[in-house]
């Protein structure tokens, strides 16, 4: 999704799955829903809301909305902005190359996520928080049925699971329980009597 950085993620999977490679693409916020039905990923990062038929899907963290704005825009002066200063001024969401012109060559004013405008910052655009807007929320998304075997792994990185409380890590010790509570065959040697009440 556009706007989530994986850096952190992807390190600590390499450092924890060296032999298991992390194929990353980049999703359209109109296309996250069909690549999980078309089985193209096995996990999204979604910009909520998602329609959740069919999902799981833990939210993440909220993003800060802002005026993305050309750098000689009135509004570039301020700290930050409220909706009642963006009332006369022409205002888009939808992210786009069109969209982005607008802001430059006419004015007007661009409503994103933060990470977006930080990802796609430019010389002369800025952005200014809007502080009564409501934030968007990322969450991570993947199919109910025929999950990743390893899917619980990457979630377990996402939220900052350690190495020793990872899934795997919980399977190999409860493997290791179970071996450790199965009978184990007698040692006693052939021929030695039982101990016990001695016979009448």
């Amino acid at each position: 999704m556009p706007g989530v950085t994986l850096t952190k993620w992807r390190t600590v999977w390499k450092e924890r799955f060296p032999r298991v490679p992390l194929d990353v693409v980049e999703v359209s916020e109109a296309g996250q829903r069909r690549v999980l039905d078309a089985g193209e990923v096995d996990l999204c990062f979604v910009r909520l809301p998602v329609d959740p038929d069919g999902l799981h899907v833990i939210p993440l963290y909220e993003e800060v909305p802002v005026a993305w704005i050309a750098k000689d825009h009135p509004l570039a002066d301020l700290d930050s902005v409220a909706r009642a200063d963006l009332a006369d001024q022409e205002v888009f969401e939808a992210v786009d190359p069109h969209t982005i012109d607008l802001v430059v060559l006419t004015g007007a004013v661009l409503i994103v996520p933060m990470s977006i405008a930080r990802t796609h910052s430019r010389r002369d655009l800025v952005y200014r928080p809007v502080t009564d807007a409501p934030a968007t929320t990322i969450g991570l998304a993947w199919l109910q049925d025929d999950p990743h075997e390893l899917a619980d792994e990457w979630i377990g990185v996402v939220r900052g699971r350690t190495a020793n409380s990872s899934r795997t890590a919980q399977d190999r010790t409860a493997r290791g329980k179970e071996e450790a509570s199965k009978p184990r065959p007698s040692t006693r040697a052939r021929g030695h009597p039982r101990r016990g009440r001695p016979r009448r």
